[in-house]
């Protein structure tokens, strides 16, 4: 038997994929302008219903339900994505750092990819709102492994009193800067992020002051009602 066809047939069984290709693709797009949508919302405000973020999307909130079930399914996956997106940042970090890189490039361009990516204001905004599931607390603990492992390389052109759950407060602060349109906000949180990275340089600095974060008081805060 030929398991070869000629271009005429396979052309034939191609053809329906085209539209098939465009819905999908459509699909995506409205599938990632809700997402945009829930983000700017829910950011904004985390009490906001899910109608709110339909009417953002300009979808019908039929279209919204027909991928999400409920706020809270969407608010999920909104935690899931900037997780993911620090993972990915985070990785790229620690692959630069292992092939030799110089660490302190590193690591100011790991805190600025991650100001960039801007997933600590879901942090910020969202913690508490709803009860995460299995696969929100396995990638989060990747992320927090990933972390203390770039960490521990980096930390020779850190100063000596500071530690890796200082950085996550670090950036919820640089997210909670929020002052007039977007690129002027961009534009501040990179001022104040060199600031700090100068305090965290290793060299001459009075000692810090208390001690930083313990895990669980970060971690807690994701209990609902906490």
């Amino acid at each position: 038997m030929n398991f070869m066809e000629s271009d005429s047939a396979a052309g034939h069984r191609r053809r329906p994929q085209g539209p098939m290709n465009g819905r999908l693709a459509e699909a995506a797009r409205n599938d990632q302008r809700i997402l945009d949508s829930a983000r700017a919302v829910f950011i904004a405000d985390p009490g906001a219903p899910i109608t709110a973020v339909a009417k953002h999307a300009g979808v019908g909130i039929s279209a919204l339900y027909i991928r999400y079930a409920s706020k809270e399914e969407l608010l999920r996956k909104l935690c899931y994505d900037g997780l993911a997106r620090f993972v990915a940042v985070t990785e790229t970090a620690l692959a630069s750092a292992m092939e030799g890189a110089d660490h302190w490039q590193v690591f100011a361009a790991f805190m600025r990819n991650l100001v960039d990516a801007d997933a600590t204001s879901l942090t910020l905004a969202l913690a508490g709102k709803f009860e995460p599931t299995p696969d929100l607390y396995e990638l989060a603990n990747r992320s927090s492994v990933l972390t203390a492992e770039l960490f521990g390389i980096v930390r020779d052109v850190l100063r000596s009193d500071v530690q890796v759950h200082d950085l996550g407060l670090i950036l919820e602060m640089l997210a909670a800067v929020k002052l007039g349109p977007p690129d002027r906000v961009r534009e501040l949180r990179a001022r104040y992020l060199a600031l700090i990275l100068d305090g965290l340089r290793a060299g001459e600095h009075e000692e810090l002051p208390g001690s930083p974060p313990a895990w669980q008081e970060l971690s807690g805060r994701w209990t609902p009602g906490s």
